[in-house]
């Protein structure tokens, strides 16, 4: 089942050991006075590959930056941003305790360390309690604030399917040091209904209450109330409610459902909830649904209630591929954060498609659409400015990717391709048709662009400034959607 084929793909390959990290320090001998140290270079964004077999050994991890990286949850606090994310590793043996990161732009990432030195002892000794061994791993954490209290949850499982656990531990400081304070749900290899308790994402609501989304297959996606007061389960013991499944094919899923994100807009006054689709390494992609309560009902693009047995839109980011490069997979389980000036962004685990088996943290810009939903920029971030692009600067060739969807029940095995969505040519002429069909028109409101195709589509988008990463230049991207809730997304050449 999931909890055993997830431990197979990523942390049979992958693990860190706990290394400390020291600052030289200036020489002073010889003449009494404090030497100057020379200002650290600039930092150079192409030394971001898409692999990275010289920085994967343990050795390295003080310049792993953004690599080996997955399900990263990430929270601003003050001038820095954190990221805690899963224990994996390209090629290497696991150390288990969630790492660290840091980053003043989310472009260039110091590695800090770990959350814990060994696994935490109340989530080991339940998994311990009823048969099971635990992994040397822990996963897909997420850290809050609460007044002075940072808390952060983890997920901790092993090879007895869904024998589970989501505990909690607190610092008063996001680098640590981490005190695990309490277990808050756990799930067991039983024949009761209830998704596995790995996954867990946390939100304080407006009117107080602290809710964490949860769950990975077996039965959806839950919502639980916490105490606001320990962080812990309100109701000791509860398991919470459904509030998200997907569609099934002949009895079965038509792909997993995990890895549960939840943020609040305060400009739309809406929660919305983000879900990781399908297998982690091939096809996994990124569907959202919104709501009026952190709890649900939360409803897709087409009005539909996330509960329901059916698959939800719009897919904001999956497997995609421009041209000249070997593509991006396994693009989901996301943290949706704000950088506290309005403005928004989407981090994930990505894998090339040269080898799957490296994972890199990517962050992406989020921008809302007129009708309120979140699209993702299609290429990561870089340091790019809101600035207005103008009318005669899109004018040209440009390769778009319009984010279809084939379903393929089932998990690893029979999800083994990563079904990329590849990039086609676009001409966005002067005299205001598309490639070249007079059919085929656009119109331009900085910063949305509309395209009305003659096959009855209408793609509205936004414009801006960006990365082309596969050929490390600036450029100008758009994302948006169609009439349908498709993803579409562009970048110039």
């Amino acid at each position: 089942m999931k909890t055993q084929l997830k431990h197979f793909v990523v942390t049979g390959i992958a693990t860190l050991l706990l290394l400390a990290s020291c600052k030289d320090k200036p020489d002073t001998s010889g003449g009494g006075g404090v030497v100057v140290v020379p200002p650290a270079p600039a930092f150079d964004i192409n030394t971001i590959n898409d692999t990275y077999p010289a920085l994967a050994p343990f050795a390295n991890a003080t310049q792993w930056g953004p690599h080996n990286v997955h399900d990263p949850a990430i929270i601003k606090i003050g001038e820095y941003y954190y990221s805690y994310s899963t224990d994996v590793g390209y090629g290497i043996t696991v150390r288990s305790g969630l790492q660290i990161r840091k980053s003043k732009d989310l472009v260039e990432w110091t590695f800090v360390g770990w959350v814990f030195n060994t696994l935490p002892p109340l989530g080991s000794n339940f998994i311990t309690g009823f048969g099971g061994t635990p992994f040397n791993s822990l996963w897909a954490p997420c850290v809050v604030k609460v007044g002075t209290e940072y808390r952060l949850y983890y997920s901790l499982t092993c090879s007895l399917p869904r024998l589970s656990v989501i505990g909690m531990a607190t610092a008063t400081n996001p680098e640590g040091p981490w005190v695990e304070k309490g277990i808050v749900v756990t799930s067991k290899n039983d024949a009761s209904i209830q998704t596995n308790a790995i996954d867990p994402s946390v939100i304080i609501a407006n009117n107080g209450q602290h809710w964490m989304m949860y769950g990975s297959a077996w039965d959806g996606i839950y919502a639980l109330q916490l105490d606001p007061a320990t962080g812990l389960a309100l109701n000791n013991g509860e398991k919470g409610t459904r509030i998200a499944n997907r569609g099934f094919t002949a009895g079965k899923y038509n792909g997993n459902i995990e890895g549960a994100d939840i943020i609040y807009n305060s400009t739309l006054n809406k929660y919305f909830l983000f879900i990781a689709y399908d297998w982690l390494q091939t096809k996994y992609n990124v569907r959202v649904m919104r709501g009026d309560n952190p709890n649900g009902p939360f409803y897709d693009y087409n009005g539909a209630n996330a509960n329901t047995n059916v698959d939800h839109g719009p897919m904001i980011i999956a497997p995609y591929k421009f041209n000249g490069h070997s593509g991006w997979q396994g693009v989901a389980h996301s943290s949706t954060f704000s950088d506290g000036s309005g403005n928004y962004f989407i981090a994930h685990q990505g894998r090339p498609g040269s080898d799957s088996y490296y994972m890199n943290m990517q962050v992406r810009k989020l921008f809302w659409t007129a009708d309120g939903w979140p699209v993702a920029s299609p290429e990561r971030y870089a340091w790019e400015k809101d600035s207005l692009i103008s009318q005669a600067d899109i004018v040209g060739n440009w390769e778009q990717i319009i984010l279809g969807y084939n379903i393929v029940p089932g998990y690893g095995t029979e999800q083994s391709q990563p079904d990329f969505q590849n990039s086609i040519t676009l001409t966005i002429a002067a005299n205001g048709t598309l490639n070249g069909n007079a059919a085929n028109t656009w119109t331009y409101n900085a910063p949305w662009l509309e395209m009305k195709w003659a096959n009855g589509f209408t793609d509205k988008v936004f414009i801006q400034k960006g990365r082309d990463w596969e050929n490390k230049k600036n450029t100008i991207i758009f994302s948006g959607l169609n009439n349908q809730g498709t993803a579409i997304w562009g970048k110039k050449n």
